[in-house]
Protein backbone atom coordinates (compact mmCIF):
# COMPACT_ATOMS: atom_id res chain seq x y z
CA UNK A 1 0.00 0.00 0.00
CA UNK A 2 2.46 2.47 -1.44
CA UNK A 3 0.43 5.81 -0.13
CA UNK A 4 0.18 4.75 3.18
CA UNK A 5 1.81 6.45 6.22
CA UNK A 6 3.81 2.91 6.37
CA UNK A 7 3.48 1.23 3.18
CA UNK A 8 4.67 -2.45 3.85
CA UNK A 9 1.85 -4.61 5.54
CA UNK A 10 0.77 -7.90 5.91
CA UNK A 11 -2.81 -9.59 4.58
CA UNK A 12 -3.74 -12.77 5.40
CA UNK A 13 -7.16 -14.35 3.86
CA UNK A 14 -8.23 -16.91 5.55
CA UNK A 15 -10.75 -19.52 3.99
CA UNK A 16 -13.36 -18.44 6.43
CA UNK A 17 -13.76 -15.18 4.78
CA UNK A 18 -11.93 -13.70 6.98
CA UNK A 19 -9.19 -11.13 6.60
CA UNK A 20 -5.90 -9.75 9.19
CA UNK A 21 -4.35 -6.96 8.03
CA UNK A 22 -0.42 -5.60 10.17
CA UNK A 23 1.99 -3.52 9.64
CA UNK A 24 4.58 -1.68 12.33
CA UNK A 25 3.18 0.84 14.25
CA UNK A 26 5.66 3.61 13.32
CA UNK A 27 3.58 4.44 10.45
CA UNK A 28 2.00 7.59 12.16
CA UNK A 29 3.78 9.54 14.97
CA UNK A 30 0.36 10.61 15.71
CA UNK A 31 -1.40 7.66 16.28
CA UNK A 32 -1.64 3.60 16.49
CA UNK A 33 -2.69 1.59 14.09
CA UNK A 34 -0.88 -1.44 13.75
CA UNK A 35 -3.80 -4.13 13.30
CA UNK A 36 -7.07 -4.23 11.18
CA UNK A 37 -9.51 -7.40 11.14
CA UNK A 38 -12.44 -7.40 8.46
CA UNK A 39 -13.61 -9.97 5.77
CA UNK A 40 -13.70 -10.85 1.88
CA UNK A 41 -15.73 -12.41 -0.80
CA UNK A 42 -15.10 -13.61 -4.25
CA UNK A 43 -16.63 -12.19 -7.14
CA UNK A 44 -15.08 -13.76 -10.54
CA UNK A 45 -11.72 -12.92 -10.54
CA UNK A 46 -11.19 -10.28 -7.95
CA UNK A 47 -11.43 -10.41 -4.30
CA UNK A 48 -13.29 -7.64 -3.17
CA UNK A 49 -13.20 -6.76 1.10
CA UNK A 50 -12.91 -4.36 3.94
CA UNK A 51 -11.44 -4.59 7.09
CA UNK A 52 -11.56 -2.43 10.05
CA UNK A 53 -8.56 -0.38 12.15
CA UNK A 54 -8.80 1.32 15.10
CA UNK A 55 -6.05 4.29 16.37
CA UNK A 56 -5.49 5.24 19.38
CA UNK A 57 -3.65 9.22 20.06
CA UNK A 58 -0.34 8.32 20.89
CA UNK A 59 0.26 11.10 23.59
CA UNK A 60 -3.57 10.88 25.67
CA UNK A 61 -4.13 6.90 24.79
CA UNK A 62 -7.60 8.24 23.72
CA UNK A 63 -9.77 6.42 20.78
CA UNK A 64 -8.74 8.63 17.63
CA UNK A 65 -11.00 6.85 14.47
CA UNK A 66 -11.50 3.94 13.22
CA UNK A 67 -10.63 3.20 9.62
CA UNK A 68 -12.33 1.38 7.41
CA UNK A 69 -10.99 0.24 4.45
CA UNK A 70 -12.17 -1.43 1.59
CA UNK A 71 -10.14 -3.21 -1.51
CA UNK A 72 -11.05 -4.68 -4.43
CA UNK A 73 -7.93 -6.92 -6.11
CA UNK A 74 -7.30 -9.46 -8.87
CA UNK A 75 -5.27 -12.56 -8.33
CA UNK A 76 -2.58 -13.90 -10.77
CA UNK A 77 -0.79 -17.22 -9.51
CA UNK A 78 0.98 -15.70 -6.65
CA UNK A 79 0.59 -11.83 -7.10
CA UNK A 80 -2.08 -9.54 -6.40
CA UNK A 81 -2.85 -5.85 -7.46
CA UNK A 82 -5.80 -3.84 -7.07
CA UNK A 83 -6.97 -0.71 -5.81
CA UNK A 84 -8.83 0.72 -2.28
CA UNK A 85 -10.42 3.55 -0.74
CA UNK A 86 -10.12 4.45 3.01
CA UNK A 87 -12.36 6.53 5.03
CA UNK A 88 -12.01 7.87 8.67
CA UNK A 89 -14.84 8.29 11.25
CA UNK A 90 -15.14 9.72 14.86
CA UNK A 91 -16.10 8.24 18.43
CA UNK A 92 -19.81 9.38 17.03
CA UNK A 93 -19.67 7.73 13.27
CA UNK A 94 -19.30 11.25 11.67
CA UNK A 95 -16.84 10.91 9.07
CA UNK A 96 -13.40 12.50 9.50
CA UNK A 97 -11.31 11.96 6.43
CA UNK A 98 -11.59 10.31 3.02
CA UNK A 99 -12.56 8.51 0.93
CA UNK A 100 -8.67 8.18 0.42
CA UNK A 101 -7.92 6.13 -2.48
CA UNK A 102 -5.27 3.41 -2.43
CA UNK A 103 -3.36 0.85 -4.72
CA UNK A 104 -1.88 -2.83 -3.51
CA UNK A 105 0.52 -4.87 -4.80
CA UNK A 106 1.95 -7.66 -3.10
CA UNK A 107 3.18 -11.36 -3.11
CA UNK A 108 1.75 -14.84 -1.52
CA UNK A 109 4.31 -15.97 1.25
CA UNK A 110 4.72 -19.83 1.23
CA UNK A 111 5.64 -22.03 3.67
CA UNK A 112 8.39 -24.19 2.54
Amino acid sequence: MPEAPFQYHMLIFNADGTVLQSNPDAGDPHTSDSNGMGAWVTKGDRIIGKFVEVTADRATHAFASRGDIAFNIQISGDAFSGTGSAKFYDAHGALTGGPIPFTLSGTRIRAK
